[in-house]
This record gives C-alpha cells, sequence and structure tokens, in this order.
C-alpha cells in the first residue's frame, strides 16, 4: 500500500503543473491554482501514510534529533511520507510563483521552464524565480501592498 500511496502522489498534482504550464492564460487555470486545496490531494496521501505512525513522527518532529530523523525517513511509511508533504508544498510554491508571474506579466516561455525546474529542484526554481520576481517588480511594492495605492 505504501509503494502505490509513494507512486500516486506525484501524478495528483500533474494536472494542476499542467494547467500552469501549458495552458497559463486560461481562466480555468487562474481559477484553479488561486485555490489552496489544490494541495489537498497530496496531503491527503501524507494523512493517510502517517496516520499509523503518529506517536513516532510526533516524537521526531517535536524534539528534532538527526538520527531519528533519518531513522523515520529510512522506512517506507516515512520516506512516502516527506515525499507526499514536499509534493504539496511545491505545487502551492509553483501556484504562487504561477500568480504572481501572471502580475507581473511574465511570458510563459520564461515561466513554463521555471516551474518545471520547481517540480524536479523545488529550492532552485522558487530560489530562480525570485531573482527574476525582485527584478521585475516595481521598486516600491512593499508600499503599495501595505497602503493600497
Amino acid at each position: 500500500m505504501t509503494g502505490v500511496l509513494f507512486e500516486i502522489t506525484f501524478w495528483l498534482t500533474v494536472p494542476f503543473w499542467g494547467l500552469m504550464i501549458f495552458a497559463p492564460k486560461s481562466r480555468l487555470t487562474a481559477r484553479t491554482v488561486s485555490s489552496p486545496l489544490i494541495a489537498v490531494p497530496p496531503l491527503a496521501v501524507y494523512a493517510v501514510l502517517v496516520a499509523g505512525h503518529l506517536p513516532e513522527l510526533w516524537a521526531t518532529m517535536s524534539s528534532p534529533n538527526l538520527d531519528a530523523l533519518r531513522e523515520f525517513l529510512a522506512t517506507a511509511s516515512g520516506a512516502s511520507a516527506i515525499w507526499a508533504q514536499v509534493i504539496a508544498w511545491d505545487l502551492l510554491i509553483g501556484a504562487w510563483m504561477y500568480r504572481e508571474g501572471r502580475r507581473l506579466g511574465l511570458h510563459p516561455v520564461l515561466m513554463g521552464p521555471l516551474l518545471v525546474l520547481t517540480i524536479v529542484l523545488s529550492p532552485f526554481g522558487f530560489g530562480l524565480f525570485l531573482a527574476v520576481r525582485a527584478r521585475c517588480d516595481r521598486a516600491n511594492r512593499a508600499t503599495s501592498v501595505v497602503t493600497g495605492q
């Protein structure tokens, strides 16, 4: 069961990534990825994976210890659970990047590869997007967000 859950986790998010990369200007894409509920499928997998290991997971995460975390992650359930969590957060990051890219008017030819890089190596994709965003965003954005002007 754990192996099947591991395998399907990524595939549950593919439709959302596909919309952002291949149909970025569609109203359906904008409406769909504006909701944080897109992360529910991989988080549901996470919940199923950790349900039987909650005491162990709680002990590992509430008192962080490298050896305990390594031991938990060495199990199929632990590795699959962390995978599901990473997939969910990567999707939320990707959705935010998509929305910011649309706000800034970034071309899909730029955003598509950034989103693919985020799928594969999220810290690099996200970091590169932040650099692009900083370069393209207005200098006074912080003030406009606070004042609404």
